[in-house]
């Protein structure tokens, strides 16, 4: 479940520049991705960190979305985070603070020996303008 809601969180960050579509480029539905950024920042991205705040708050370890160890959920609740830091800088610096344990996990995961060697590496896939997450100022309020 956890994992699956995590997907829906990617889809709706990627349709915040394709509002009407995948076929559209962005260029073409600037309007509309303006619109539907502002409701992602303010109520969309609110509600899914609430959702994975609460999870990890009512699992035991407080560390993990479920159980005592990392699992798959926690790995892409990372990348999510990422990704959102690096879309939307200016808003994720005011939500953040709000979600302290997300922001703990994230860290953590960072911190992971063979993912900070992954982090820090060629192999890494910078975030750009062509994947799921994109930074364009003009959505980031």
């Amino acid at each position: 479940q956890l994992q699956l809601t995590l997907a829906d969180f990617v889809v709706e960050a990627h349709d915040v520049h394709h509002p009407l579509g995948a076929n559209f480029y962005y260029e073409d539905q600037k309007k509309e991705s303006k619109r539907r950024a502002a409701d992602f920042i303010e109520q969309r991205i609110p509600k899914y960190l609430r959702y994975f705040e609460r999870a990890l708050e009512r699992n035991r370890s407080k560390a993990h979305l479920v159980g005592r160890s990392v699992t798959y959920a926690d790995l892409s609740l990372f990348q999510v985070m990422a990704g959102l830091n690096y879309a939307f800088p200016r808003a994720m610096r005011r939500l953040k603070p709000k979600y302290p344990r997300i922001c703990a996990l994230h860290a953590a995961a960072a911190r992971r020996p063979r993912i900070a060697a992954y982090l820090g590496s060629d192999r890494r896939i910078p975030f750009s303008e062509e994947g799921i997450f994109r930074h364009y100022q003009e959505l980031d309020a």
